[in-house]
Formats: structure tokens, C-alpha cells, sequence
């Protein structure tokens, strides 16, 4: 830790959270926005842009997400939603491709006009487009209703497979789908289509997000002891060697993931919240067969899957919580990532609200002192992106691909709900 690190807010206050929030924001506005359209995804610590042309549809998305959810917490600061607009401009005119209806992965952006360096098709990365297509729609911007039926459906044509209750993962420009299957993909589809309930009321998204999650987090979970592996077969046996050694692999990493198992406690606790407490704007119980089914495992689900993460995650000597863990408990991979810790951290503040159990409350203040040592930049602003297992930081790449403090303004607004004042 600096010693120019300062004192540790309160953050069971609302105000400590929303001013972190601010200050990560501080970070990108304006220094992010690119002149010839939509947002730099490559800056460094203090902030330089490193690759200037350079798209990746991850952090399209999550810069809608970014400047939306800003636009509606922060309400005073009209040059979010201004933000929001532009991003979800370059989502809508350069990302999607009218002849396939599908969304570029990358592209390269120059002069104000894109080329395709990647067409594959992700179901994570459309789950993203509608991610950003519900919050834009919940700041203020009817024009993306339309767009997140469309998504919703387009899914539900490229990659549905309603024998298993679960999403396909990729294919090709023209739609072939490839053979594996992968959980990240349908998590992340779980919290678009609640988003997107939130957003429209629509109660097809809230069966989606609750069908998906029982297929995984019950079905699937059988067949690991009752935690979540990462990657699958074609006819979702487990593929216990799916890049098994290959650390380089962001979005599909081997292993047990501690940071997934607490982000899917997130999403179980927000799935039973909505099913549990239907507002009369949502009568579903009337028109779906969800009444009908049991929900009473979703806490207790929650729980587990929190616990056994930060059973085998956590890091007794370093503190922080590793990035994952074998089939035998042993560490896998020592680094730490900013999103395990944020994810987690705003997990225990949700939990410790549903449960009022104080061990919840002990780990939101254990981590967040963590974090505030050794993730946040004090001096720049944001959050450092990976730490060598000692936290000792080895790369001064702030936000590569895909990052863009989606994960660390997001747990902000995850937490707020749970504190007093």
C-alpha cells in the first residue's frame, strides 16, 4: 500500500459508494471519447490511449452500460447521457451488421469508417447487446426497445436450445454454430434478460432469466458436485480439459471460477427478488407458469456458491481472492483480477442485506479495505485491470479490451440498494 493512500471511506454509506463511483467515471469522461465516433477501449494507467482504432464489441457494450446506468444515478452530470447516446450510436450504426443481423466482435475504426476483423458470432456478446440495449432504454432512450426484442429474438434463432434450457455459444459470420458450449455465455444472458424484465415488464425475459438459471445452476451443477464449471460438449457433458493450461484466455478460462460463482449468487438473489415480490406493472402470475414452479432454492443456492468461493478463493496470505481453482480445490491460477473482487464484494452487500447475517457484512468490509489498498488508483483514477498473486501490479494497461470499469461502476450500483443512507 502508498503511503499517499487515503483514509478508508465508509462505504456503508450511500455517499462513499456513489463517490466512487464518480471518481471512476472521472477517468474516462472525457479523455475516452473518441472525436471520429463512439469511445477508446485502450488506455493506460494515467489514462493514454494505446491502440486508438481498435473495437471490441465487449467494450461497446459495456460503455452503454457505463454512461446509462451514470446518467441515472447521477442525474446532475448531463454529460453521461450524452455519453450513453454516443456509445449506443456506434453499438447500433458500426457493431451491428445489417446483412446478418449480427454484431462485428472487432473491428478497426479509422477515419470514421469500420472494418470487420472479426465476425464471429458470440451469444456473450449479444447477451452484451441486450445488456446495453435494456439500460439504455431505462435511461431515457425509447429507440432501443425495438432493438432489445430484436436481440432477444435473434438469440433465440442463432443460439436457443430449448432442449437443454440453455444457450449455444458461437458460430460463424453465416450462422453455423460451433460445438462448444460454455456457462459464461448463459450467465451473462441471465442478466440481460433480468435487466431487460426490468426495463419492459415483459415477462418472457424474467421466464428466460429464471429457465437458464435452473438449467445451469441446478441441472448442470449436478454433474460437477454442485458448482459451476465453465465448459461443456456439444450435448452439455463437461469438458474437463477445455483449455486446460491455457491461461491467456480471458472470457474462457479453465477452472472453477470464484469470481463467477459469486456473480452467479448476485443473479439468483436479484432472479428470487423479482419472483418473489411481482409488481402490478408485471402481473406474470397470471400469464406464465413460473407461479407454479419452486424458487425456494435460490437463496440457499446463493449462499453456497458465495461460500464455497471464498472457501477455496480466498487467499490467506495476500489477501484478494484467486482467480481459480482445479477440480481438487488447488489453486489453478493465483493472479487476481479487479472484476473477482468487485463482483464479490457487491455480492456480500446484497447477501448480508437478504439475510441480515453479519458474516456478510464482515467480507463487504474486508474487501473493500483490500481493494481500496491495492485496486484502486489513487493517483489516476479507476481501477487497476490484474495483480501478480502478491498484488504486486506488472502491466500498466488499465483498460484493454472488454474492461472499461464495467465490473467496478456496476458493483457501485449493486450495493446501493442494500445500504441505509
Amino acid at each position: 500500500m502508498s503511503p499517499h493512500t487515503p483514509a478508508l471511506p465508509d462505504f456503508r454509506t450511500r455517499a462513499a459508494v456513489l463517490a466512487h463511483a464518480r471518481s471512476i467515471l472521472d477517468f474516462y469522461d472525457p479523455r475516452a471519447v473518441d472525436p471520429s465516433g463512439g469511445f477508446f477501449h485502450f488506455l493506460k494507467d494515467d489514462g493514454t490511449v494505446y491502440d486508438r482504432h481498435t473495437r471490441h464489441l465487449v467494450s461497446s457494450t459495456r460503455y452503454v452500460f457505463l454512461w446509462s446506468m451514470a446518467a441515472r444515478h447521477l442525474p446532475g452530470h448531463p454529460a453521461y447521457l450524452a455519453h450513453a447516446r454516443r456509445a449506443l450510436a456506434f453499438l447500433r450504426d458500426v457493431h451491428r451488421q445489417p446483412h446478418s443481423g449480427g454484431y462485428a466482435w472487432t473491428l478497426d475504426w479509422r477515419d470514421g469508417r469500420a472494418r470487420v476483423t472479426d465476425a464471429t458470432q458470440h451469444a456473450y456478446g449479444l447477451s452484451f447487446v441486450m445488456l446495453a440495449y435494456a439500460h439504455a432504454l431505462m435511461a431515457g432512450m425509447e429507440e432501443a426497445r425495438v432493438w432489445l426484442d430484436e436481440t432477444f429474438d435473434l438469440m433465440q434463432q442463432r443460439f436457443w436450445q430449448p432442449a437443454f434450457g440453455l444457450y449455444a455459444d458461437e458460430a460463424s459470420e453465416d450462422w453455423v454454430v460451433k460445438p462448444y458450449r460454455g456457462q459464461n455465455a448463459n450467465m451473462h444472458a441471465v442478466e440481460a434478460c433480468l435487466a431487460a424484465y426490468e426495463a419492459t415488464a415483459d415477462a418472457r425475459y424474467l421466464e428466460r432469466a429464471a429457465t437458464v438459471a435452473e438449467s445451469l445452476v441446478q441441472r448442470q451443477a449436478q454433474l460437477s458436485e454442485g458448482l459451476i464449471w465453465e465448459h461443456y460438449r456439444q450435448d452439455w457433458s463437461i469438458d474437463w480439459d477445455y483449455n486446460r493450461g491455457d491461461m491467456s484466455n480471458i472470457f474462457r478460462p479453465w477452472g472453477y471460477q470464484p469470481g463467477h460463482f459469486t456473480e452467479w449468487a448476485r443473479l439468483l438473489l436479484k432472479l428470487e427478488q423479482e419472483l418473489t415480490t411481482p409488481t402490478p406493472r408485471a402481473p406474470w402470475r397470471e400469464s406464465t407458469t413460473l407461479a407454479q414452479r419452486s424458487w425456494d432454492w435460490l437463496l440457499p443456492r446463493a449462499m453456497e456458491l458465495f461460500d464455497t468461493a471464498l472457501r477455496h478463493g480466498w487467499d490467506e496470505v495476500h489477501q484478494g481472492i484467486v482467480y481459480g481453482f482445479g477440480p481438487d480445490f488447488s489453486v489453478c491460477d493465483a493472479r487476481k483480477y479487479h472484476w473477482v473482487q468487485c463482483e464479490t464484494l457487491a455480492t456480500a452487500a446484497v447477501l448480508a442485506r437478504r439475510t441480515g447475517q453479519a458474516v456478510y457484512w464482515g467480507w463487504y468490509d474486508r474487501l473493500w479495505d483490500y481493494c481500496w489498498r491495492h485496486w484502486v488508483d489513487h493517483r489516476h483514477g479507476a481501477w487497476f485491470r490484474i495483480l501478480e498473486p502478491n498484488n504486486v501490479k506488472t502491466t500498466d494497461e488499465k483498460s484493454p479490451a472488454g474492461k472499461v470499469d464495467y465490473h467496478t461502476t456496476g458493483a457501485c450500483w449493486a450495493i446501493l440498494p442494500a445500504l441505509q443512507g
